[in-house]
């Protein structure tokens, strides 16, 4: 789970396309999967900060509470994403603002429902059962026989994650989990139409200081003077840092040379580094079954992608 840079997501300008290269001993093939392992690595250094921010998250609730913990997150990074980017705040329509409004709401509960889920279950199984938000709504989109095949495999997952009946996980958990990844699913339409009405990342910045107003209230009933404590603080700065702002940065740059379905799919790989970063901060680790479940799930969530990707590719008028 993560808060990233799916607002606007820039298409390759015509700077960053790759310029001709001279068949030689490397060949043009070479050249190319070259020219992909960079953002291809700024990707993964995305994912492996984020699923890292969300370790670091777990080990500060016990100072802040979860709610807290969200509160530090999306200030910190509302404040941070507003200095940067400085949006304009004329020009918009009543529409434009509803629509940040309620991708700003969308954020706030998919952080607030996830990090009580790492309250109670571990982070991997929290990513995993998130994941299926998304992976749902890309199933849905894709409208092909072969979904069938994705949604089985994601069950099969859930089922083993679970051990035939999630009798080893708090229920409340899996159902946060599960809460956040309905929310992560529409957080994904609502960056898309936010990003198609402000520039750049200026909706990403306004609905971060939408989530960021709406959570302080709870964050301070919550966890009140806690959060004023300079160790929690720096805590919560460092995961507004790992979770929000590093991740966001590295997949902005990494968007302006990689294809958004290749990006879709270095997503999928998220329960796999989560349950690392769980296993080495945290000290979850996994059995066979669940690490077999987890498997299964990212293999859905890619299957999915890739067909949607392939019916575009299909839908697309050939030329002569």
């Amino acid at each position: 789970m993560s808060i990233r840079g799916t607002v606007s997501s820039p298409s390759p300008s015509p700077s960053s396309t790759p310029t001709p290269v001279t068949p030689g001993a490397t060949g043009v093939g070479g050249s190319r999967r070259r020219r992909s392992l960079g953002p291809v690595g700024l990707v993964f250094a995305g994912g492996v900060s984020v699923q890292f921010g969300g370790a670091l998250a777990v080990t500060l609730m016990p100072r802040a509470g979860a709610l807290g913990v969200v509160t530090l997150r999306l200030l910190v990074a509302a404040v941070g994403l507003l200095v940067v980017c400085r949006p304009r705040l004329r020009g918009h329509s009543r529409t434009d603002w509803g629509t940040v409004v309620v991708f700003g709401i969308t954020m706030g509960a998919m952080n607030g429902l996830f990090y009580e889920a790492l309250d109670r279950i571990p982070l991997g199984t929290a990513v995993t059962l998130e994941v299926l938000g998304p992976l749902a709504l890309s199933v849905i989109a894709s409208r092909r026989a072969i979904n069938v095949v994705w949604a089985g495999l994601a069950l099969a997952g859930v089922f083993l994650l679970g051990g035939g009946g999630f009798a080893g996980l708090d229920p409340v958990g899996v159902a946060f989990a599960l809460s956040a990844g309905a929310m992560w699913a529409t957080y994904i339409v609502f960056s898309a139409r936010t990003g198609r009405r402000f520039p750049q990342a200026d909706g990403l910045a306004l609905a971060m200081a939408v989530a960021a107003v709406l959570f302080l209230p709870l964050g301070v009933a919550e966890s009140g003077t806690k959060l004023l404590d300079p160790v929690t603080i720096a805590l919560g700065a460092g995961v507004a840092l790992l979770s929000s702002v590093l991740p966001y940065t590295l997949e902005l740059l990494a968007l302006r040379r990689l294809p958004a379905s290749t990006f879709a799919v270095l997503m999928s790989l998220e329960p796999a580094i989560a349950a690392t970063a769980g296993f080495f901060v945290l000290g979850q680790a996994l059995s066979v079954m669940e690490a077999a479940a987890i498997a299964l799930v990212i293999a859905a969530s890619m299957g999915a992608v890739r067909t949607q990707v392939g019916r575009g590719r299909a839908d697309r008028p050939k030329r002569d």
